[in-house]
């Protein structure tokens, strides 16, 4: 059974913007773009750096350090995709926006 974490009000996170909640001991990042919301992992791989602070187009987030790009869909690395950082299911319930993790505390891929 899956868990759920509410992160905010769906009028704190406008459209293009990130907020990031700290969850099961590590920070994640809530994208709200085109509509939609997505959450990864706020870490990149490669160095550490906080992918919330990178710049969003078209589907995926910029390493503000080493312009690694990971899309905000499936948090793949969009130079190889088997590289991967952990993605949730984001849901609004009313005026919240939750964050979904799962029992066994292990992102989906």
């Amino acid at each position: 059974m899956s868990k759920l974490h509410k992160v905010c009000k769906v009028s704190e996170l406008p459209e293009g913007q990130v907020h990031t909640i700290e969850v099961e001991e590590k920070y994640v990042g809530v994208y709200h773009q085109q509509g939609k919301y997505f959450a990864i992992d706020d870490f990149c791989p490669h160095m550490g750096a906080s992918l919330s602070g990178g710049h969003v187009e078209d589907g995926t987030v910029t390493c503000p350090w080493h312009a690694w790009r990971f899309r905000l869909c499936d948090g793949a690395w969009a130079d190889n995709p088997r590289l991967k950082v952990g993605c949730y299911n984001v849901s609004v319930v009313d005026d919240e926006i939750f964050l979904e993790t799962p029992a066994n505390n292990q992102p989906k891929k």
